[in-house]
């Protein structure tokens, strides 16, 4: 999802400035266009207007003149408008007045009440304003236009009151010479001012359409950049987020001018950034944050890129043309985030995994290679996670073995329900005996896996890599069921069966129902409760305590037995002791491996017992190796031990031997 959203964004930001652009050009180019296309429809309507009425005229005008009517010719001689008679051959037959007749026809098409007439018109030789052909004819602006603005023009050159534009109509008489006559377009300075009041009017909204459109392309554009503030913008720093670093990243590493280059991506980590806001507010945690982003964007060398990536930590893309420079880059680094605070002691951890060049099979540089900066970062973290018990700045490189633990954490993954589904998962039991007298008294079941694909598997392989999934809850249920039939066909067969106690991952108390789920468990396999321990390891403790204690007490009703594993880990041991209603507790086997001063250590470990026995709990040592340790535990009263001075963990089929031997 998060890529399908940076691909949407990275479209968004490309395409909205040009599309608002676009739109207001286009509809600015519609406007144009729309009103030329009225005013050019309005003054053809005019002009056609004009020469039908000044047609019929010339008409009658003709009529008298071919009629030979002395009367009225010497009628139509006195209102002093000048007329031609032009022959076949485009001669001047005879003319009245001043002649300014061009004498070159066009026969033209005009629209009158009755449909288009057939009219023929001379330019008049004095007046380039109409432009004749021989469908049409119309006013050519470009001539019109600047007389109409120079004013002062006009008024030298007409009357102070109007605008006289000429042209000669004719008409055809019978014996096929044409009258022409000369017809005067008035136009006075109230019409003037009216065709300019309508042209200012028409420009004005267009100028409103346009300005406002302009705003809103401006305005579009300035929320554009806000959306990109935040879809981009980290709140705690003020700078980028992560989504803005993958997008951006990424179009780095595919630039072509890059492939050669080499990077590395980085993880920055404020150490122990909690408990400096803690001490200090969450407030102030934050602009040491903001601070400690400035400090690496103004480390940054031109080409690299940065962002907040969550809570303390810090994500980076830089140039490493090897791992000396690298080196060298990152410890200066570290020396300038280490003056982000003068005052207080604080520290950063580094991870960084080192990306190749992208080069083709020839070996040449190419842009086309993968790019994963999700990936890459998680290296550089997996990197960064084994500094966590470093206090001091510190750098960590992501190597081919942290590869190698990835892929094998993703194959188990990938086969650990075809594993569990075809029961690839075997129950080994580690015995557990009585020191007093040597006899077993109990055990405790334990995983390994026998894989078709790879092998004998130890649990440290395995365990980890299924309590951080997820799956161990499934392992859980898994034992807990394998190991109660183990116990119905033991018991069936008369076998010395004694309690063994089964692990039940800290993940499974989060479950309101955990004690039914084990208690239904047991019984769809018929056997005893009293023959199953459930054992919890102290870590548990620091979850939902009242849940924990729920579980257990629901556990103990049912029959079960309940231990506490690895007793002496933790660090609030003794309160859990006061709290949690446990049957039997064990030894952490750190207190039996090499210590200096071992008479402390038997102090701690004689008091430890002593306290179990007083809250009637039985108690069990691991991880006892000697003989000496065997006989100490003896002596102080230990229960039960378990480690390899009595026997190692083993297949159902042995500890069934060890079982009739008693």
């Amino acid at each position: 999802m998060a890529v399908q959203n940076a691909k949407v964004l990275r479209k968004l930001k490309k395409s909205y400035a040009w599309s608002g652009m676009l739109v207001t050009v286009f509809l600015s180019i519609v406007m144009i266009v729309t009103l030329a296309v009225l005013a050019s429809a309005a003054l053809q309507y005019v002009l056609e207007s004009w020469i039908s009425a000044e047609y019929d005229r010339i008409s009658y005008m003709a009529h008298i003149y071919e009629s030979g009517m002395s009367d009225e010719l010497k009628r139509l001689d006195r209102e002093d408008r000048a007329y031609v008679v032009i022959d076949e051959d485009d001669r001047f037959v005879y003319t009245y007045g001043h002649n300014t007749c061009s004498g070159t026809g066009h026969p033209t098409k005009v629209l009158n009440e009755g449909g288009f007439l057939d009219i023929i018109v001379y330019p008049d030789t004095e007046s380039q304003v109409f432009e004749l052909d021989d469908d049409s004819i119309t006013i050519d602006l470009s001539s019109f236009v600047p007389d109409v603005l120079n004013v002062n023009k006009l008024i030298e050159i007409q009357t102070p009151e109007a605008i006289k534009l000429p042209l000669w109509i004719g008409v055809k008489m019978k014996d096929g010479s044409v009258f022409a006559g000369r017809s005067t377009l008035d136009i006075d300075r109230n019409d003037l001012m009216f065709l300019g009041a309508v042209a200012g009017a028409l420009a004005g909204v267009f100028a409103l359409v346009f300005i406002f459109m302009l705003i809103r392309l401006i305005f579009g554009i300035r929320n554009r950049r806000r959306l990109t503030k935040l879809v981009f913008g980290d709140e705690a720093t003020g700078g980028n987020n992560w989504m803005y670093f993958r997008m951006k990243g990424e179009q780095i590493l595919k630039r072509k001018r890059n492939a050669r280059n080499h990077y590395a991506v980085l993880d920055i980590v404020f150490f122990k950034y909690r408990n400096y806001c803690v001490c200090h507010s969450v407030a102030e945690g934050e602009k040491k944050l903001a601070m400690v982003r400035q400090v690496i964007e103004s480390w940054l060398n031109r080409g690299e890129l940065s962002a907040h990536y969550a809570s303390a930590n810090f994500v980076a893309l830089i140039k490493a043309d090897s791992n000396d420079v690298l080196q060298k880059r990152l410890e200066d680094l570290l020396n300038q985030l280490g003056c982000v605070d003068p005052v207080h002691n604080i520290s950063f951890h580094i991870g960084a995994a080192s990306l190749d060049a992208c080069e083709d099979h020839h070996n040449n540089a190419s842009h086309d290679c993968p790019v994963d900066l999700e990936r890459d970062y998680n290296n550089a973290c997996a990197a960064r996670a084994t500094l966590d018990e470093t206090d001091g700045p510190a750098i960590a490189y992501f190597t081919d073995q942290m590869m190698d633990e990835q892929i094998w954490e993703d194959r188990v993954r990938e086969t650990q329900m075809a594993a569990l589904l075809n029961e690839e998962f075997l129950v080994y039991y580690q015995p557990k005996y009585n020191p007093a007298d040597d006899k077993l008294t109990g055990a405790e079941a334990l995983i390994r896996w026998q894989s078709p694909e790879f092998g004998f598997i130890s649990p440290g392989r395995f365990i980890p890599i299924f309590e951080k999934n997820g799956f161990i809850t499934e392992i859980d249920h898994y034992m807990i069921r394998h190991v109660a039939r183990d116990q119905k066909r033991w018991h069936d067969a008369g076998y010395n069966c004694v309690p063994v106690s089964v692990n039940v991952s800290r993940a499974h108390f989060v479950e309101e129902d955990l004690a039914e789920q084990i208690r239904d468990i047991v019984d769809s396999e018929g056997a005893l409760h009293e023959l199953i321990e459930l054992e919890l390891t102290e870590s548990a403790f620091f979850d939902d305590k009242k849940a924990l204690v729920s579980t257990i007490s629901k556990l103990k009703s049912y029959g079960f037995a309940v231990s506490m594993d690895d007793f002496g880990s933790g660090y609030s041991s003794l309160n859990s002791l006061k709290d949690l209603p446990l049957d039997v507790l064990k030894l952490d086997a750190e207190f039996f491996r090499g210590n200096a001063d071992g008479e402390r250590s038997e102090i701690v470990i004689s008091e430890t017992i002593r306290l179990a026995q007083a809250l009637n709990m039985r108690t069990v040592a691991e991880g006892v190796e000697i003989k000496d340790q065997v006989d100490f535990l003896a002596k102080q009263g230990c229960d039960m031990i378990q480690g390899y001075f009595y026997a190692k963990p083993m297949p159902g089929s042995e500890y069934e031997q060890r079982m009739n031997a008693g």
